[in-house]
């Protein structure tokens, strides 16, 4: 049976994704990203699930510096609906609730339901522990802000759904493998991920991109970071649409190496359903 790892324990968000893009498939709770990365390099997983931005709380720290130097192409995406659920241990209510844990960012997202049962939240590692401690330790006073996965696989009961303060809150992922997996050009709705570093020159950002504005490639990611903590030596990470392999992604990108120091695409794949219905066009 194919494995593909994330990042985090059972019942995550990232394991939620993996189970709703490949269902079936065996997922590999990892450590941290590196060690998802690393697994499917050491062929203990085929592909890894690897959040990269939220729509409320920008992109994911960190993988846009490990993506580049992790050997692993970009092989598609998966846009994952968040939805916070009010975990407890059988036999709690909601009226004997005092606390709730979860991880900083999940509880910062419901902050209404926490005024309104007035619950003292408790930080926790991530959303997907706080469930895991909650059914050791037991108690009818603490509850869990996890996914409905997190308590199928914990035996928690899911006291209220949806407690997120703003609807629509979405994560999306890269999926990536140690093997690239171009679709033939003309594939409808192609996303090309890549990566850059312009030369020190005049205006080198704005002559770069102009290639795709001149050749109508649609831009939908631009991010900029430093590397190696130096302030002068910038890269950016790059989503557009189209397959390099036809002319005005070829020309775009031709255009862009000429004014790059480096230039490295890092995967081409099918638009996911999410980005064709909400994203752009």
């Amino acid at each position: 049976m194919p494995i593909i790892a994330f990042q985090g324990m059972p019942g995550a968000y990232s394991d939620l994704a993996c189970h709703h893009a490949y269902p079936g498939w065996t997922t590999l709770p990892c450590a941290s990203f590196e060690a998802a990365i690393e697994a499917v390099r050491d062929h203990k997983a085929d592909l890894a699930m690897l959040p990269c931005e939220n729509n409320l709380a920008g992109r994911v720290p960190d993988i846009h510096r490990l993506l580049p130097e992790s050997g692993l192409f970009v092989v598609g995406e998966h846009f994952q609906s968040v939805e916070h659920c009010l975990l407890g241990n059988k036999g709690a209510t909601i009226e004997g609730l005092k606390r709730a844990h979860s991880h900083p960012m999940a509880l910062g997202q419901v902050l209404k339901v926490l005024k309104e049962l007035k619950l003292q939240p408790v930080i926790e590692a991530d959303t997907a522990g706080a469930a895991k401690l909650l059914a050791e330790r037991g108690g009818l006073e603490d509850a869990a802000i996890a996914s409905s996965l997190a308590a199928e696989t914990y035996g928690l009961e899911i006291l209220r759904r949806n407690v997120e303060d703003e609807a629509g809150n979405t994560t999306r992922f890269y999926v990536m493998s140690r093997d690239a997996a171009l679709p033939k050009p003309g594939t409808p709705r192609c996303v090309t991920t890549f990566v850059f570093q312009v030369r020190s020159i005049p205006a080198a950002l704005y002559k770069a991109l102009g290639g795709f504005a001149t050749n109508g490639v649609n831009l939908t990611k631009l991010e900029s970071y430093m590397l190696g903590g130096r302030f002068t030596a910038v890269q950016f990470l790059c989503d557009a649409d189209g397959h390099p392999e036809e002319p005005a992604m070829a020309r775009a990108l031709e255009e862009l190496k000429f004014f790059s120091h480096e230039l490295r695409v890092l995967g081409t794949y099918t638009a996911h359903p999410y980005r064709i219905e909400n994203v752009g066009n």
